[in-house]
């Protein structure tokens, strides 16, 4: 009795939870919608997930701090990078064994998931925002085994990479335009760095200038909103250390003309830096190491320059700050400096996840202490510049490596709060990453591209390009006629007016060519009787298939001087499955770039999209 008793309850009860159910779908939708058509909601939503990012970051940090001092058996006032109390024994071993557990994971993972990990900059650049959660975390993850084992590489591709997959997941989760989801992407890693280095300035430039690619109005509220509750909030739960430590800054104007040398010569080092790394990765993929045990190899290289010099170990902030306290003697120093750029090559090349941003700024502290021991030796008096020094090359070489004039300075500013010395490092870093544009082309992220064959230099949207393909522009009713169809029967089947251009075939189907259907009817010319349509087909070797883009399609009108061009199913097959018009292809292709232009002021989509014309 009980049990038909429950049957009847839960049957009476199916219509309440559906109704339930309805109602928290129509809130849903009405939310959603409310969204993506509200900024200021946009705003409010990527203030708390700032908020959530700059928790997590706080979180990750001290858990890193934590392995550190288990696997190092490092004093609790000491850091892993400053190099000081590190345990001798455990350089020498864990290192490697970090790195045969980092390469065994990836060996197991890589047979389940195949997929390359899509960072933001290339998110944002070719998918629209899109990106997965699941190999994010997976970087994370890796990042974080990384910097347990003591590799020379940062956490900040970590931070960002977890951060704008958050971002980007509530994003695509409620069906934000693509516009809006780039900007949650942006939102997202700029929180992450601005929690990390306490700098909410440097971390919303890092957004603007390396994951946005420009400074779009649109996107300068909610990047900025985000950077500024995840640093309050990563601030309210731990108490942040500073990366340098330096007084107050007093030079003569003459002084920044030597900022402006050790900028020109900062953009040398930054270049050979970036292509170190590519030297070492073709050197690795040269010896035929099987790729999951690279990296415990990379980490016994590593254990033997740690030996000598521990202060390459980790990602450099904590000899950052022992140095900006502490001055060396110039060839310990310039030791160091390549000591710390062989280990991060090796880190990286070797396979050990990490970015190369703390340790560009390691890296650039130690050219800047370099350069002022050497200006010294010339110029005694300079002696007493010696911190501002290494700010300038601090800035100037994170500048080139990474990409962000802006946020360097910034970071410096937030760091110092000295004007002064902030000017003398915007000097070095505009030249430092001017001529590293102009000269290289690249920054480390998109260098990196390029040696994967992905042809992107900045995060500028040029995703919609490649869904701008013949396929989706194309129309789909071509007229096609058989090669063997006589002109008479040509001129009974397609009067004047009837269609403007025929597709020629052959009787298997693939394309011949194209007759323009007034020059059938042309009585100037003097066909014979006898006269086919494959005889007057023409431009058989001019066709799209369904995969070019509209760039592509534009590129081959104008070189080959055609209104239309047919589109093949394949090259191979080359069955006619439709045809593209020079007109259509140009207007669309101008309605999406207005579109872009129009998300970056902050306006709504006011273009419609008409159908393909003939």
């Amino acid at each position: 009795m009980l049990g038909f008793e429950g049957i009847g309850q839960s049957a009476r009860a199916l219509p309440h939870v559906a109704r339930v159910h309805a109602t928290f779908e129509r809130l849903f939708v009405s939310f959603q919608r409310w969204l993506r058509s509200s900024e200021p909601v946009q705003y409010f939503l990527c203030a708390l997930l700032g908020a959530a990012v700059g928790t997590s970051v706080a979180g990750l940090q001290r858990l890193i701090d934590g392995l550190h001092r288990l696997s190092f058996k490092l004093p609790l006032e000491h850091t892993l990078s400053a190099g000081i109390g590190v345990d001798r024994t455990r350089i020498l071993i864990v290192p490697a064994i970090g790195g045969l557990f980092l390469g065994l994971v990836s060996l197991i993972v890589r047979r389940y998931r195949k997929s390359e990990i899509v960072d933001p900059i290339e998110a944002n650049a070719l998918h629209g925002g899109r990106m997965s959660m699941i190999d994010s975390v997976r970087l994370l993850v890796s990042t974080i085994v990384s910097n347990a084992a003591g590799a020379s590489v940062g956490m900040e591709a970590g931070y960002s990479q977890f951060g704008s997959a958050v971002f980007a997941s509530i994003g695509r989760y409620f069906r934000l335009r693509r516009a809006d989801q780039r900007i949650f992407v942006t939102s997202g890693a700029a929180a992450a760095i601005a929690a990390a280095f306490n700098a909410p300035l440097a971390g919303a430039f890092y957004g603007y200038e390396l994951i946005q690619g420009n400074y779009a109005i649109r996107a300068l509220a909610p990047v900025a909103l985000a950077s500024l509750t995840a640093t309050m909030t990563e601030r309210a739960l731990v108490i942040p250390e500073p990366l340098f430590v330096v007084g107050q800054f007093h030079f003569k104007q003459s002084l920044y003309l030597l900022f402006a040398l050790e900028g020109l010569i900062a953009a040398g080092f930054s270049i050979f830096a970036m292509q170190a790394v590519t030297w070492t990765e073709r050197g690795w993929k040269s010896t035929n190491v099987p790729a999951w045990i690279r990296p415990m190899i990379g980490g016994i290289m590593l254990s033997l320059v740690a030996l000598v010099l521990p202060q390459v170990l980790g990602s450099g902030h904590g000899e950052i700050l022992y140095q900006s306290v502490h001055s060396w003697a110039l060839v310990p120093v310039a030791a160091l400096l390549m000591a710390k750029l062989f280990a991060s090559s090796i880190s990286i090349g070797s396979g050990f996840r990490g970015g190369m941003f703390s340790s560009s700024l390691l890296l650039g502290c130690l050219f800047g202490a370099v350069f002022a021991d050497v200006a010294a030796i010339i110029l005694p008096r300079l002696a007493i510049q010696h911190a501002a020094f290494m700010m300038v090359g601090m800035g100037s070489v994170a500048a080139g490596v990474i990409g962000g004039p802006l946020t360097m300075t910034f970071l410096v500013l937030e760091g110092t709060g000295d004007f002064p010395m902030t000017v003398g490092v915007m000097v070095g870093v505009i030249i430092c990453s001017t001529i590293v544009r102009l000269t290289f082309g690249y920054s480390f992220s998109t260098w990196r591209f390029h040696q994967r064959g992905i042809g992107i230099k900045s995060p500028h949207d040029i995703g919609w390009i490649s869904d701008l393909t013949a396929e989706s522009l194309m129309r789909s009713d071509p007229h096609t006629v058989k090669g063997a169809l006589t002109l008479a029967d040509l001129r009974d089947q397609y009067p004047v007016g009837s269609a403007k251009r025929l597709f020629v075939v052959d009787d298997e189907d693939r394309y011949v060519g194209l007759i323009e259907v007034s020059a059938l009817h042309d009585m100037r010319k003097d066909y014979a009787q006898t006269t086919t349509a494959a005889d007057l087909a023409r431009n058989n070797g001019r066709f799209l298939v369904p995969h070019d883009n509209v760039r592509t399609a534009l590129h081959r009108f104008e070189d080959w001087q055609v209104e239309t061009l047919p589109v093949l199913a394949s090259r191979g097959e080359r069955r006619v499955v439709g045809y593209l018009t020079e007109a259509y292809a140009l207007r669309r292709y101008k309605q999406e770039l207005e579109r872009r232009r129009s998300a970056e002021l902050g306006e709504r989509d006011l273009f419609s999209i008409s159908e393909p014309q003939d």
